[in-house]
């Protein structure tokens, strides 16, 4: 008997931000300023932001070695980024996802959607999880665009 199985599930998350799209943008492509959002104090990040290029994120959570990786497909500056990303736990694949972010103005700030299809493998990582803690790095970007 298997214990093997398979969730899929697609969330989509909007913010609006007071600042522009070229400012939501850069925050997503400068490293510096995406570690301090994304990766936490903690974390090791590196981020090599170009199409083919990859994001690394490492750290810990319930005393487990996280990781997740990324490579970029798509880059659009100001307007949209297209990544795939893996999610591990203690070197067990959890999580494949495909993640869209569009930036469109929206008065004198911009409008952010992100929107992740995602295979949950296992029970390792639930799609509600996912979406919480998408949503709550969200929130963080925005903190990091009012500093």
């Amino acid at each position: 008997m298997t214990t093997n199985f398979v969730k899929h599930a697609t969330f989509t998350l909007e913010r609006t931000y007071d600042v522009s799209p070229g400012r939501v943008f850069a925050a997503w492509s400068d490293p510096a300023a995406k570690a301090r959002w994304f990766a936490g104090p903690k974390g090791e990040h590196e981020l090599d932001f170009r199409v083919g290029g990859r994001e690394i994120n490492h750290g810990t959570y319930d005393g487990k070695l996280i990781s997740f990786e990324s490579r970029y497909q798509n880059i659009a500056p100001d307007e949209r980024i297209v990544y795939s990303s893996t999610l591990s736990g203690d070197g067990e694949l959890s999580t494949v996802s495909i993640t869209t972010i569009e930036f469109e103005p929206a008065g004198e700030g911009t409008r952010l959607v992100l929107t992740e299809q995602g295979t949950f493998l296992d029970g390792q990582e639930e799609p509600e999880w996912r979406e919480q803690g998408t949503s709550d790095w969200l929130d963080k970007l925005d903190t990091e665009l009012r500093s």
